[in-house]
C-alpha cells in the first residue's frame, strides 16, 4: 500500500492538476516500493457532489435462444439493460455505472438471474449512476499524466460497500456511510443491490476547518489536534485534559482542553449526519434498513462517532472495515483503506478474476481475453 496527503482535491472534485498528479505518484511509488512491482495501470475511484444516482426500468420481448420455447439468454439480458440505460442526461455528465437491481419476468417479480428462464417480456430495473463528464476527464488526465492508464473509473462507494459490508447487510438493506474529507458519501442498499446513491457536500476538512478558524490556528494544528484529542461522544471523554498546540510567529504556545475541541467538533458532525438522516427519510423504501447504517472512511475512526450516529439515526450503526481478504495484512484493515481494498475486488471481478468468489452479473463479459494478454506482454516486453 501507499498512501499520500490529496492536496489537489476539493469536494471530491480536481482543482489543481499538478498537486493532484503529484500525490498519485507518490502514493502509487511508495505501494511499488513495498510490493517490489511495477505498476502501469490502476482502476480509479471516483466521488464527490458531482455524483448522482436515478433508478430507471427497462422493457423488451423476448426473443430467446429458441423461437418456439422463448428462452432468455445473454442478448435479451443485454437488450433490456440497453433499454433501461437509454435515460435522458444533461450533456454535461455520463453514465458511471448502470447496476441491476431486479428482473421481472411476465408480470412475475424479484427474479434475481433471468437467464434460462422462459417468457415472452423481459424488464429490468437498474440503479444508474451518473458522473460530471469535465470531472470524470480531469481524473483521469491527473491519473495519466502521472505515468499509469485507468482502467475503468469506478464510484468509490460501491467500492468501499464490496469490501465492508456482508451480503446479508445488503440483503436487509443498509445505508453505506463514507465519511471523506471534503464530502460523505452515502450507498443505500436495499434487497441485495444499490438502491440510492447520496453526497452531502461537508465531511472530515469542514470540521477541521472549524477548530483552525474558532482557535484561531493553522489548518495544519487544527488536523493533528483533530486526530490526536478529536471525539464527538461526551461520555468517551474520559477526563478533561489539554491539548498543547505551538504558537505561531514566535507566540507562545497555546493550551486548549479536550471539551472544548468536543463542542466544536460535535455540532459539525451532528450536522452531517442529520443531512443524512433526512436524505434517507425521503426514499420510498420496500422496508427498512434492517442492516441498520456502517460508517467508513477517514472520518468513521474519530472516536463516538457511531455513538453519535447511533443517537441521530435510531438503528444499529457499526464501523466498517475491509472484509478479510488474503494477502493483506491486519495492519491495512482499516476504515481509510474500505474503497482501496474496494477498487481492488471490483476491478479483479471486471476482468473475470473474481477476488471473493462471486460471478460475474448476467449481461456482464470479462474484460481479458487471449489477444489482450498478448498485447500487454509485447507491451512490456518491447515498449
Amino acid at each position: 500500500m501507499g498512501i499520500s496527503p490529496s492536496t489537489g482535491l476539493r469536494k471530491g472534485v480536481v482543482v489543481n492538476i499538478e498537486a493532484t498528479l503529484k500525490s498519485v505518484a507518490s502514493a502509487i511509488e511508495a505501494a511499488e516500493m513495498m510490493s517490489g512491482r511495477e505498476v502501469h495501470a490502476c482502476w480509479t475511484g471516483i466521488g464527490g457532489s458531482h455524483i448522482d444516482g436515478i433508478n430507471s426500468r427497462g422493457v423488451v420481448a423476448v426473443t430467446g435462444r429458441n423461437r418456439e420455447t422463448r428462452e432468455i439468454g445473454n442478448d435479451d439480458v443485454n437488450r433490456v439493460l440497453e433499454a433501461a440505460r437509454a435515460v435522458v442526461i444533461p450533456m454535461d455528465r455520463q453514465v458511471l455505472e448502470v447496476i441491476p437491481q431486479a428482473y421481472i419476468v411476465d408480470d412475475q417479480k424479484g427474479i434475481r438471474n433471468p437467464l434460462d428462464m422462459i417468457g415472452v417480456r423481459l424488464e429490468s430495473e437498474v440503479h444508474i449512476i451518473t458522473c460530471s463528464v469535465t470531472s470524470a476527464q480531469n481524473l483521469i488526465k491527473c491519473v495519466n499524466r502521472a505515468g499509469f492508464r485507468v482502467n475503468d473509473l469506478i464510484l468509490q462507494t460501491l467500492a468501499a460497500g464490496r469490501a465492508t459490508l456482508t451480503g446479508e447487510e445488503k440483503e436487509l438493506g443498509t445505508a453505506l456511510i463514507d465519511l471523506g474529507g471534503g464530502t460523505t458519501d452515502v450507498m443505500v442498499y436495499s434487497q441485495g443491490t444499490p438502491y440510492s446513491t447520496i453526497t452531502i457536500p461537508a465531511g472530515g476538512a469542514q470540521v477541521t476547518s472549524d477548530i483552525s478558524i474558532i482557535k484561531n490556528i493553522s489548518f495544519e494544528n487544527a488536523e493533528r489536534i483533530k486526530l490526536d484529542a478529536g471525539c464527538c461522544w461526551e461520555e468517551l471523554l474520559e477526563r478533561d485534559g489539554e491539548i498543547i498546540v505551538p504558537g505561531v510567529g514566535g507566540r507562545p504556545p497555546l493550551s486548549i482542553p479536550k471539551s472544548q475541541i468536543l463542542g466544536i467538533i460535535r455540532p459539525r458532525m451532528e450536522e452531517i449526519f442529520t443531512m443524512v438522516k433526512e436524505k434517507l427519510d425521503k426514499l420510498s423504501l420496500a422496508r427498512p434498513l434492517g442492516g441498520g447504517i456502517v460508517l467508513t472512511g477517514g472520518g468513521s475512526q474519530l472516536p463516538g462517532a457511531a455513538e453519535l450516529a447511533f443517537h441521530l439515526f435510531k438503528l444499529p450503526v457499526r464501523v466498517g472495515f475491509p472484509l478479510p481478504v488474503g494477502g493483506l495484512v491486519d495492519e491495512y484493515r482499516n476504515p481509510v483503506y474500505a474503497a482501496a481494498v474496494g477498487l481492488v475486488l471490483e476491478g479483479a471481478s471486471r476482468e473475470g478474476k473474481t477476488g471473493d468468489g462471486a460471478e460475474l452479473r448476467p449481461g456482464e463479459k470479462g474484460q481479458t481475453s487471449l489477444f489482450s494478454k498478448l498485447t500487454e506482454w509485447l507491451r512490456k516486453e518491447f515498449f
